[in-house]
């Protein structure tokens, strides 16, 4: 009798175990199977395993949806803001992690046969060539029953009595989750794509920086990658047209960039053998290799490219000439010109264009000069000097137009900046720019435009600063830009009122949190729009940083919520790429002031 209620509590006690190790993994839910109804985390959860959690995500959420991306994570960078621009629809990025055709092809007839498809993007990437079949029972890595057909309730078993370690992380997770992605969220859930809000806020300038950082793509190894599962992706590709001409789906087949070195690891002939065999199932457009493929600012590894390069993508697509698009990038491939544009693929070199540049950085002007400041008897000759060598004075949305539209800047351009917004800018250096015809760009401190003696509402004397009333005639010469150097960011701590800790410029205070941090930068750009609207009947797009400083946060925000372009204090010159927005991001400039020796000036233009 013992030894039965010793056993009936044991069964008792595993049951429990049992029990409770389901309702926490239910609870938690890290691949959102069970609809993740108390934390609903799906970046986390598509994080895990996408192939699942974004069909999970989809079953309640495919009514805001009615086309679709899809194919292995290169994927990610073809924007769906673009594709709904270009066709009027509500797209969703479908990217699962080295999606072999198959896994591709076994979704595409889930969602058609389940949900409403207008269009479907088809990303047949050149690997998908190697690997085909390759799906795993690991939890990790195996599609929803839903599009397999594996059994249900073997399915969710595995989810059920899934190792609570999965939950646990998920849970501490939680705890550190950011404004940023992190390596347990880089899914966007509302979009499916990787967040890239921090690749797309990093500064890019010139490749050799660029390289010290992305050393991937110094001295690449290359390796030999077969294509023995070219026919059966073929196969595959042929199903999933079939699938959408029978449903009145839009289909559109695209082959994605390879960066050049690794495009080396494929064999040649079954490289041909691969886009010759997709151009006699369908049309497609071909990205895979051009100049864009020899340049590494627009890689980050060696098979995910920048969203840039998606972008321009989808604009060659949609004939968008108001997108700036390498000559050589993107071919529209048939059955007729498919061997003579694999011909084309021996002769790609880079042609990336950029251009560098110097971006002079004043503050005030004054009669004698200083550490800040510089005399206008020095100011002119510096403006005349430029006039006389030939230099071409250019304004920011020049800059960013050569970035983002190929519009060239003229021969020897030079920007000339003034930071803080001091009356002199207006009373001296302004009557100098007009007889000069020379171009400039003002950056304010909102808080203080038009303050004439003291520093916000202390005792502490300032140096004056001019009024919205003098920017506005500034502006409406033609010559003169007036931007944002914060509304209030740009903090004297000594001469600051209040006891707390001051802000470090536009840097976090200590223990701030990223929700604080984001409403603080989000609220000061609000005023200083407020005010632009207000005054100049515009909004401000390019900032410079109070002391050069800056963190990666700060910039993803700025971006997020109109500012295309900012500047440091870091010295050197500025390098421009067309087509790659990053690099007006922290832009170089040269501190001038009345330290500065004609020598020394004419060194940094030069």
């Amino acid at each position: 009798m013992v030894t039965i209620k010793k056993i009936t509590a044991l069964l008792c006690g595993l049951l429990s175990v049992a029990l409770l190790l389901c309702a926490f993994n239910v609870v938690t839910d890290p691949v959102g199977v069970f609809g993740d109804k108390l934390l609903n985390w799906y970046s986390y959860n598509m994080t895990n395993n996408p192939r699942v959690a974004k069909i999970a995500y989809l079953e309640k959420n495919h009514h805001k949806y009615d086309s679709y991306i899809i194919g292995c994570s290169s994927t990610s960078s073809f924007p769906t803001e673009d594709f709904n621009k270009y066709l009027g629809a509500n797209f969703y990025n479908l990217i699962m992690y080295g999606a072999d055709m198959q896994d591709t092809q076994l979704t595409v007839d889930y969602i058609i046969d389940n949900y409403k498809v207008k269009n479907l993007v088809l990303n047949v990437f050149l690997s998908n060539g190697d690997t085909y079949a390759t799906q795993d029972s690991d939890v990790l890595y195996n599609l929803h029953h839903k599009v397999s057909g594996e059994n249900p309730l073997w399915f969710y078993s595995k989810y059920l009595f899934l190792n609570p370690a999965y939950g646990a992380s998920k849970l501490k997770s939680l705890a550190k989750d950011t404004y940023l992605q992190q390596s347990f969220d880089v899914f966007d859930e509302n979009t499916g794509a990787y967040d890239k809000k921090k690749r797309d806020a990093e500064p890019i300038s010139d490749l050799d920086s660029y390289l010290e950082v992305y050393n991937e793509f110094v001295n690449y190894t290359t390796y030999n990658i077969g294509l023995s599962n070219t026919d059966k992706c073929m196969e595959s590709v042929k199903l999933i047209k079939q699938k959408c001409d029978k449903n009145g789906v839009n289909l559109i087949v695209v082959s994605a960039p390879v960066y050049t070195d690794h495009f080396a690891c494929f064999n040649e002939y079954l490289t041909y053998d691969f886009y010759y065999k997709l151009a006699q199932i369908t049309d497609y457009w071909d990205f895979s290799m051009s100049s864009v493929s020899c340049e590494p600012r627009f890689f980050y590894d060696k098979t995910h490219f920048r969203n840039c390069v998606g972008k321009m993508a989808v604009a060659r697509i949609f004939n968008d000439t108001s997108v700036y698009i390498p000559d050589d990038f993107g071919v529209y491939v048939t059955k007729e010109n498919v061997e003579a544009h694999l011909v084309g693929f021996k002769s790609v070199q880079n042609t990336t264009q950029s251009t560098t540049l110097p971006i002079l950085m004043y503050h005030n002007l004054s009669n004698n000069g200083g550490d800040d400041s510089i005399s206008a008897e020095k100011f002119e000759q510096h403006i005349s000097t430029l006039y006389e060598l030939g230099y071409n004075s250019v304004s920011f949305s020049q800059l960013c137009d050569y970035v983002q539209k190929g519009i060239d800047l003229p021969e020897k351009p030079v920007v000339i900046t003034f930071d803080d917004g001091y009356l002199s800018n207006y009373e001296i250096a302004y009557p100098i720019l007009k007889k000069y015809n020379t171009k400039a760009t003002m950056f304010v401190i909102g808080v203080s435009v038009g303050s004439r003696e003291h520093y916000k509402d202390t005792n502490h004397s300032i140096t004056p600063h001019f009024s919205y009333e003098q920017a506005r005639e500034m502006e409406q010469s033609g010559l003169v830009d007036i931007q944002s150097h914060t509304y209030d960011m740009h903090m004297w701590a000594p001469y600051e009122k209040q006891q707390t800790e001051v802000r470090p410029n536009i840097l976090r205070i200590n223990g701030e949190s990223d929700k604080s941090y984001l409403e603080a930068l989000e609220r000061d750009l609000e005023k200083t729009n407020a005010d632009f609207e207000k005054h100049l009947s515009k909004k401000a797009t390019v900032l410079s940083y109070p002391g050069g400083y800056t963190d990666i946060m700060a910039q993803a925000v700025l971006m997020q919520n109109g500012i295309c372009a900012t500047v440091s204090t870091k010295e050197g010159k500025a390098t421009l790429v067309k087509g790659l927005p990053q690099s007006l991001i922290m832009m170089n400039r040269f501190n001038i002031n009345g330290t500065t020796t004609m020598e020394k000036f004419l060194k940094k233009i030069s």
